[in-house]
């Protein structure tokens, strides 16, 4: 069975460029048996905060059942990504970066144990063999540019969590009002 994980972050959404990018590759990529699960973090997550910091440090067999309700948010977001064969990542560049709450979901499913894990060598990443589509949209940004932080800073989280087939999708070079931008959309999914 193939399991894609959908992200989205944009705030807007009827207009949004990224998602309506990021909903042609879970086309693209679904199949007849594949299970979709969608996150949009526009409706709002969690920041970490000191509880949910002291619960993530304790180890987990010691964790009171405080310490896992405060972790259990979390706890879904990583189940989330450790289903998924593909993750579709969603996000318009906001002031030179991502949107705050791609930021919380990042902070989220970075998980010393069940993301990553620290070893004699640094840390290792626990989410192998896994295929990431970044799609990112900018009113003035370039993606891949040095104004991007978003695209860099996106692929290395991934790459830290063990996910490093990554393929960015600049949602600003396609036009969504084209006939043939299911045919774009697959063809940057194949490069």
């Amino acid at each position: 069975m193939n399991t894609i994980l959908q992200i989205n972050s944009s705030s807007r959404y009827n207009d949004s460029i990224t998602r309506q990018v990021a909903e042609l590759v879970v086309n693209n990529l679904s199949k007849d048996s594949s299970t979709i699960i969608s996150r949009d973090l526009a409706k709002g997550l969690p920041f970490i905060d000191e509880q949910w910091i002291g619960a993530n440090f304790t180890a987990p067999e010691d964790r009171t059942d405080e310490h896992k309700a405060t972790l259990s948010f979390s706890d879904l977001l990583v189940n989330e990504l450790q289903q998924a064969e593909h993750i579709v990542i969603a996000s318009p560049i906001y002031n030179f970066s991502l949107p705050a709450a791609l930021k919380a979901w990042v902070d989220l499913i970075a998980r010393a144990r069940l993301t990553f894990q620290y070893t004699a060598n640094g840390p290792e990443g626990l989410l192998k063999n896994k295929k990431a589509y970044i799609v990112i949209a900018s009113g003035g940004v370039p993606v891949g540019s040095s104004m991007d932080f978003s695209s860099p800073y996106l692929k290395h989280v991934l790459a830290f969590v063990g996910i490093t087939d990554v393929t960015i999708i600049d949602a600003n070079n396609i036009d969504l009002t084209s006939d043939q931008v299911a045919n774009l959309v697959a063809k940057q999914l194949n490069s």
